[in-house]
């Protein structure tokens, strides 16, 4: 089994942990409302997890829903929203396939989600991650927003694409699809270079070793924020 979808089919509480220590300087929010506001939408949260970004904005939208794959997720999201202000409704369906109807979403975002096509659709990642930015353009309102986001590197001081299809894909968002990147920080900050190491080394096997060799409690992390007005 994959190592990502080993994670996200069964070990989600452990994922949550993970990544609550993320964006410790709160670049995130900003950069996201830089592309549309939230206030008072209707936002669809595809990939959704276990609520990265409903629990960062999802108290401020008018309806919000969050949607994912794997039912293990939607369970730790479930759980996770009821310790949050306002309540939103989540979906169990594929990304390629959304049981909506066209131009219900003010805003339809997706998080670090997407990407993993690449990986897992070596030979065909543009025909599968084009029917998701088809439905995405789908679900949404003229004079929406589209917010996709992406890793641009965890454990390094500077930001880069960490594989030469991810760079690839994002070349592709912003020549093929216009799409408009932002680069920002996120770093993890945890308590001790032990819980750092333990945590990170959970999703991203070969970096608890540098993490220990660097003494790093907060660990250096690079986002990029692909948006666009349609």
């Amino acid at each position: 089994m994959d190592h990502f979808i080993k994670i996200y089919t069964q070990q989600a509480s452990d994922y949550h942990k993970l990544v609550t220590p993320e964006d410790v300087d709160g670049n995130l929010l900003p950069a996201l409302e830089k592309v549309s506001p939230f206030q008072g939408k209707r936002v669809l949260d595809l990939g959704t997890g276990t609520g990265r970004l409903p629990l960062l904005f999802g108290a401020q939208t008018a309806q919000m829903v969050g949607l994912d794959l794997h039912w293990d997720m939607l369970r730790e999201h479930n759980g996770q929203r009821q310790k949050q202000r306002g309540l939103w409704g989540l979906v169990q369906s594929d990304m390629r396939r959304l049981p909506f109807p066209s131009d219900w979403a003010e805003v339809v975002t997706a998080g670090w989600s997407i990407g993993h096509f690449t990986g897992w659709y070596a030979d065909g990642w543009q025909a599968q991650i084009g029917i998701v930015l088809n439905e995405m353009h789908r679900l949404v309102t003229p004079g929406g927003a589209l917010i996709i986001i992406e890793t641009l590197t965890t454990g390094s001081t500077t930001p880069a694409p960490p594989s030469d299809r991810l760079a690839q894909y994002y070349a592709w968002l912003e020549n093929e699809w216009s799409f408009t990147r932002q680069e920002i920080s996120t770093d993890f900050q945890f308590n001790s270079v032990d819980e750092a190491a333990a945590h990170m080394g959970f999703f991203f096997p070969d970096l608890a070793a540098t993490i220990r060799e660097q003494g790093w409690s907060r660990v250096p992390e690079w986002t990029g924020v692909w948006g666009k007005r349609v």
